[in-house]
């Protein structure tokens, strides 16, 4: 046996057949899977120009070298797209229970291709690829359809990753489920999924890799376990999760809030991780094999929503629906979060588009009224917009549509079509570099780069340095990403354990300067994708807002000419010309 099984199943919708193809052995060697097959496939299979949504798409899951194996972290799958929100390169991922039943079924990579002319699921396994009529499933939630196909599949180990109504409806930000509450959020790929009309996968099966030196993984994650136990870190993880940033930012002066007006949250104690703990049921939850229990099944125990349960809510729907539309109450947050979780759609996102709407409508620039606060009204704007009905019917398109349509491209804040995370680039500059050039829109995790600034390895403030430190986190980063490794390992794998981990697994005795080669070929590849599609620098910028208007009284902005300097600076350390491609020297 060896890491990877060398194979790649390719699945016609159009015509119910599938073909099993050879992945040549240099693909692993050369990108080592994760991020690093599924851009590359992506970069092959996926001709320029077509329609997101036309049959001509592709959706790719893939495995990550760490997959199947007994590290901590690895219980994450890939998944990737031409992407329907951004016309550019898509991708997700998600963890639970998915990626060990995925890596069972024997298979490295999944290309879904062609369209069905009626809706399916398809049940995956290391023997066939079965066709099952989704029509009872059609117009389904997302915890529904999960329950009904497993039970139908009826196979120990099975798991599932499903759409909801937004996916079916061709939300352009509809996002791909699995065990109830995780997320492959971004990028819109549960909308390809429904203009395929595939209405579910599910997987399983008996097919293993093997590790090339489990003694020494195994050494390697004795020593993780003994660090973590007394990290800083890892406690606050175990403790409050990713809420824990709540505090954390608005100490920081860097929590945006009433749609990207200020960075600091008055009332930001009612919606924290301490709150949370204090007032409602918490459970620590884990994916398998994590000992970090990041996730919080959280019940409700009072109130209009009093038995809600949910795993989260994550920081991310707390700063949209929380900060961006000045929700400060997290049961009313824990609803509106699963009410997008059962129709399939990215919260990042769908909050980003409700605060605008709230922004705009206090203008007076929309003919719609909806006040800061106003819960019900944004739960039903958010069935609304997977119903495709009124005014969802344009925020269906995404906030670059709807923001040409309504001429609020001035007030919209997303970079290539992607609403940007939780961390304001105004007090954060390099987060704002970050944003400016990730691939798939601003991505706030291809490097996570707020951890830096907030800790103080680096001046927030400063541009300097800011370029080159920025590329060292996103491409160890991105070598965790072609492990589909959880990032909240990040403080325990600095690059000597990563070089550990990628040693004991693959065998592939590689340093940093190796990795790092690697990691900057996946980057550029991701960049090539967007450039054949005609993006340019030019995009690689922030919202107009973004440099008009500072925050905490003036005291925080961030120029053109300081993105632009930080900008010029990535694309010479990455060693692409202004086009996005490789320069090559001559001689």
């Amino acid at each position: 046996m060896k890491w990877y099984y060398g194979k790649l199943l390719r699945v016609n919708l159009a015509e119910k057949s599938y073909t099993v193809d050879e992945i040549p052995e240099e693909l692993f060697t050369n990108y080592l899977g994760g991020r690093g097959l599924g851009s590359y496939l992506l970069l092959e299979h996926v001709q320029a120009d077509i329609d997101p949504l036309s049959e001509e798409n592709k959706v790719i899951f893939t495995n990550g070298f760490t997959t199947g194996t007994s590290m901590f972290g690895s219980s994450r799958y890939a998944v990737f797209s031409k992407s329907p929100q951004t016309g550019l390169f898509g991708e997700a991922t998600s963890g639970g229970k998915v990626a060990p039943a995925l890596h069972s079924t024997g298979y490295d990579a999944i290309i879904l291709e062609g369209a069905s002319a009626a809706p399916v699921y398809l049940e995956i396994n290391d023997r066939e690829v079965i066709f099952h009529s989704a029509e009872h499933l059609w117009g389904k939630e997302t915890y529904e359809t999960e329950d009904t196909v497993l039970r139908e599949v009826n196979t120990p180990k099975a798991q599932a990753v499903v759409i909801g109504p937004a996916g079916e409806n061709l939300v352009s930000f509809a996002c791909i489920e699995n065990n109830y509450w995780h997320s492959a959020g971004r990028s819109g790929i549960g909308a390809v999924l429904g203009s395929k009309k595939v209405k579910a996968l599910v997987f399983y099966g008996e097919s293993k890799t093997s590790v090339v030196n489990p003694e020494l993984l195994q050494e390697l994650m004795k020593e993780m376990a003994a660090t973590g136990k007394d990290h800083a870190g890892v406690k606050a993880y175990r403790r409050l999760g990713t809420t824990q940033m709540v505090a954390a930012m608005n100490a920081a002066k860097a929590f945006p809030n009433r749609y990207w007006r200020d960075a600091y949250y008055s009332h930001w104690e009612k919606i924290s991780g301490e709150t949370l703990l204090e007032n409602f049921e918490v459970k620590p939850t884990a994916c398998p094999k994590c000992f970090i229990s990041c996730s919080k099944k959280t019940t409700v125990k009072t109130g209009r929503h009093k038995g809600l349960t949910i795993e989260g809510p994550e920081y991310e729907t707390i700063f949209v629906f929380g900060g961006l539309c000045l929700i400060p109450e997290l049961d009313e947050i824990i609803y509106l979060n699963d009410l997008c979780d059962r129709l399939g759609m990215d919260t990042i996102t769908a909050g980003n588009l409700i605060g605008l709407v709230m922004e705009a409508g206090q203008l007076g620039r929309i003919p719609v009224k909806l006040e800061y606060g106003d819960v019900e009204g944004a739960a039903q704007l958010l069935r609304d917009i997977a119903d495709r009905r009124g005014v969802g019917q344009v925020l269906a398109r995404g906030i670059k549509e709807a923001a040409k349509e309504w001429g609020l491209e001035d007030l919209a804040i997303h970079v290539k079509g992607m609403e940007p995370a939780g961390y304001d680039p105004r007090p954060l500059k390099g987060m704002g570099l970050a944003y400016a050039t990730s691939s798939r829109g601003a991505c706030h995790l291809r490097a996570s780069f707020y951890k830096p600034e907030l800790s103080g390895m680096i001046d927030r403030k400063t541009t300097q340095g800011k370029a080159e430190m920025l590329i060292d986190w996103e491409n160890r980063l991105t070598i965790f990403n072609t492990g589909t490794l959880c990032q909240f390992f990040r403080d325990l794998l600095e690059w000597p354990n990563v070089e550990r981990l990628v040693y004991a697994i693959t065998g592939l005795e590689y340093h940093k300067d190796k990795l790092s080669e690697i990691a900057n070929q996946i980057v550029t590849n991701t960049r090539i994708f967007n450039a054949r599609e005609g993006a340019t620098k030019q995009e690689d910028t922030l919202p107009p807002r973004f440099f008009k208007e500072p925050v905490n009284n003036g005291q925080d902005r961030i120029t053109v000419e300081e993105l632009q300097f930080m900008v010029d600076e990535y694309y010479k350390l990455r060693g692409w010309d202004d086009s996005g491609y490789p320069v090559h020297e001559e001689g």
